[in-house]
């Protein structure tokens, strides 16, 4: 999977994302503590390979997505390459910001409130960078 963004501002973001041949443009209301409205559109894999080049300059973020259902909740676990790889995030969509959904013992370091593991802030201050200033250190999930 790899996702560019159009735009980040204000909190708001636009995000388009393809995998394989299908692909999906993205726009993210600001974060209102744990919610932020989504809504997300397919479009053709051309199109978001256009938009990639020309928006984006290219520049994309890298990652595997896996899905792990636990306690009834589906877990979406990233695994990030380029120059995000040794990033591993898990979250969980809730439907109720008051659920409370059972942490696996595979989760490790709670980032829910950490803007940096946010993809957005990913492309512009990737993973690589936060080890070269020592601020990743005891940071991340387990492998």
């Amino acid at each position: 999977m790899s996702q560019g963004y159009i735009s980040t501002g204000d909190g708001a973001v636009v995000r388009v994302r393809l995998a394989g041949e299908r692909a999906w443009l993205t726009l993210k209301g600001p974060a209102a503590g744990l919610v932020r409205s989504e809504f997300e559109y397919p479009i053709p894999a051309a199109d978001a390979r256009q938009m990639i080049a020309e928006f984006c300059g290219g520049r994309v973020i890298r990652k595997t997505r896996y899905l792990r259902e636990v306690a009834g909740y589906v877990w979406e676990i990233d695994v990030f390459a380029g120059d995000n790889a040794g990033l591993i995030v898990a979250e969980v969509e809730l439907s109720d910001p008051a659920q409370q959904p059972p942490l696996p013992d595979w989760v490790g370091l709670e980032v829910t409130g950490d803007t940096r593991y946010r993809n957005n802030n990913l492309y512009t201050h990737p993973y690589c960078a936060w080890a070269e200033r020592g601020a990743a250190e005891g940071r991340g999930f387990p492998g």
